[in-house]
């Protein structure tokens, strides 16, 4: 009797042992299951960060400080290089001028941004839709305002967000002296003058002969 509680009680210990190996492995394997999850959600989340576009924005200076500024909106960093320029015409107001062609941006999410080339203007009027991309030019344009034309009065004025609201760069006039001459013109002009020049050496000639 006593040799069978023994074998009873070891075999429940036995049991006992199993089943907490059991609830040991399916933890094991749940915390395996979440780990895996984890590094999948991780990785998914790094793989979508490299495909949408940062929006950083930031000063890139062209030639002077405040003259350009850097638009990352697209992946792996390229975007715009916007060109900002100054409106002085009437020396009392500084307004922006706006040039909707923009450089095409690279590395603008590394240490050394740069630019090349032209993008296209439908970029440029999707970016200056933004507004941490208009708050930025007018820091940027209010500074080169300032340092172009300091006694003149900093005004904004919007960029066009379309093509219809582009309105075109005037030139100034050419003057008269500016102008060719229309190249039959000026034949006929010489011809005029070494005629005129011809004249007076036929008569001399004449007269010698008489």
């Amino acid at each position: 009797m006593a040799n069978e509680q023994q074998m009873v009680h070891r075999s429940s210990s036995w049991f006992r042992l199993g089943s907490w190996r059991r609830e040991c492995v399916l933890r094991l394997a749940k915390a395996a299951r979440i780990s895996c999850i984890t590094v999948v959600l991780a990785l998914a989340s790094c793989l979508g960060a490299q495909q949408r576009a940062s929006w950083k924005v930031f000063p890139l200076q062209r030639r002077t400080p405040h003259d350009g500024l850097a638009v990352v909106s697209q992946p792996d960093g390229f975007g715009l290089h916007l060109f900002l320029e100054t409106n002085s015409d009437d020396p009392a107001v500084c307004t922006p001028r706006w040039f909707p062609d923009a450089a095409r941006l690279f590395n603008g999410n590394g240490t050394a941004p740069f630019s090349a080339g032209l993008a296209p203007r439908e970029e440029f009027f999707a970016a200056v839709r933004r507004g941490d991309v208009r708050r930025a030019l007018q820091k940027e344009l209010k500074a080169l305002c300032q340092q172009r034309a300091p006694e003149a009065r900093w005004q904004w004025t919007p960029p066009p967000t379309e093509a219809s609201e582009l309105t075109p760069v005037r030139l100034p006039a050419y003057e008269e002296r500016d102008l060719l001459i229309d190249p039959k013109e000026e034949k006929q002009r010489e011809k005029n003058l070494l005629g005129d020049d011809q004249k007076p050496s036929q008569t001399t000639g004449s007269a010698s002969r008489q």
